[in-house]
């Protein structure tokens, strides 16, 4: 039954995305700055550091485009050239310290860097110049890290892993991640976590990974929720549809680029509908024999393309033994039938979400029409 809805299901989409064209043209494009290179034929963000800054969109990736915002977090790829080795050492020096306070004092730097009193002076002063560190005086002179510092760590990491090898547009940002096209021997994207970033203290009660921990800054929340979503998907694909993990440092992720369009901006004809949500019901059902409910299930965090659906977003998810998985996958089948019916009212059976829910639990889900 699955697979013949993934037959049927043809969606009139755009083969690509259109992607602004970002390249500066004072720069040569056939420059390579530290494994990044920068391609004539691939649309570059490298040196557009503010959103702000970026004129026009895409249309179709992995995640749509969302409209800039005071809260946003700059993209800092285009400071990669301007960056030493000494550069690096002084941010995971206070990376290091902030495992310890949230504001690492100057005088244990040296410790924390191996570099000089006066090395740390400079590169402090450029660091700060940059907006990578933040400085605070209170009892003492501290130091901690930006978001943006925070990825230039996380992002040289990758280009030296040879895991990036292109720098592209911004795909979108959402509450708790940015997300950019990035490209190595084929397109992918680059996911920044960014839980903590405005809502730390909620995350930090809500969050599984983090609740139990005393001492735990947005760095650790961040780096947490990425570290998890990573072993997760790793556990899921390709028996569940979801993006394909690449690699993973800090608080980013690497993933295949999904292709096709988000299903709250998805206008399904009258044969599609059943044929959809059938296959996304079947990839809740494979999630749950893998071990994992996904606990935050909508419309927003599903791509629907020719080929069928796949499901992202997964750092919150739970183990099925979890106290309240069963409680949680009814919540993602109600959320799941309440779009449909109100988007497609007519099309979707009468059947319930806790009917559903008791299906999959006894693993005895086939289609809405067996429940």
């Amino acid at each position: 039954m699955v697979e013949q809805h993934r037959y049927l299901l043809y969606l009139a989409l755009s083969p690509g995305f259109v992607a602004k064209n970002a390249v500066d043209s004072q720069w040569d494009t056939a420059t390579n700055f530290r494994g990044i290179s920068v391609s004539p034929g691939f649309d570059i963000a490298l040196y557009n550091l503010y959103f702000s800054s970026v004129a026009g969109q895409p249309t179709h990736g992995p995640f749509m485009p969302t409209p800039v915002t005071d809260c946003m977090v700059r993209n800092v790829a285009g400071l990669l050239p301007e960056l030493e080795s000494e550069d690096f050492y002084l941010l995971s020096g206070v990376e290091q310290g902030m495992r310890f306070s949230e504001w690492v004092q100057r005088g244990k730097l040296p410790k924390f860097t191996g570099l000089t009193p006066e090395e740390v002076d400079y590169r402090l002063e450029r660091a700060l110049k940059r907006g990578l560190v933040e400085k605070k005086t209170i009892q003492y002179e501290g130091y901690t890290l930006q978001f943006e510092g925070y990825d230039l760590l996380a992002l040289r990491a990758l280009v030296e892993r040879d895991t990036i090898g292109e720098f592209g547009s911004p795909l979108g940002v959402g509450k708790e991640s940015d997300v950019y096209e990035v490209r190595s021997y084929k397109p992918l994207a680059l996911k920044y976590h960014r839980e903590g970033y405005t809502n730390f203290r909620e995350v930090h009660k809500e969050r599984d990974y983090t609740s139990e921990n005393r001492h735990v800054s947005w760095m650790y929340t961040a780096r947490k929720a990425a570290e998890r979503e990573y072993e997760i998907l790793e556990t899921l694909y390709p028996d569940v549809a979801v993006p394909r993990p690449i690699d993973q440092n800090r608080h980013a992720i690497v993933m295949e680029k999904m292709d096709g369009v988000e299903l709250s901006r998805t206008k399904l004809t009258d044969g599609q509908v059943l044929g959809v949500l059938e296959l996304l019901l079947a990839e809740l059902d494979s999630a749950y024999e893998a071990g994992y409910v996904h606990a935050d299930m909508s419309e927003y965090n599903v791509f629907v393309s020719e080929d069928g659906v796949t499901v992202f977003d997964w750092p919150q998810s739970v183990p099925t033994d979890h106290e309240n998985a069963g409680e949680f996958l009814e919540r993602d089948l109600k959320n799941l039938l309440g779009y449909f019916r109100r988007k497609y009212p007519r099309l979707v059976p009468d059947v319930t979400a806790h009917d559903v829910a008791d299906a999959i639990a006894e693993r005895s889900f086939e289609s809405l029409n067996g429940v």
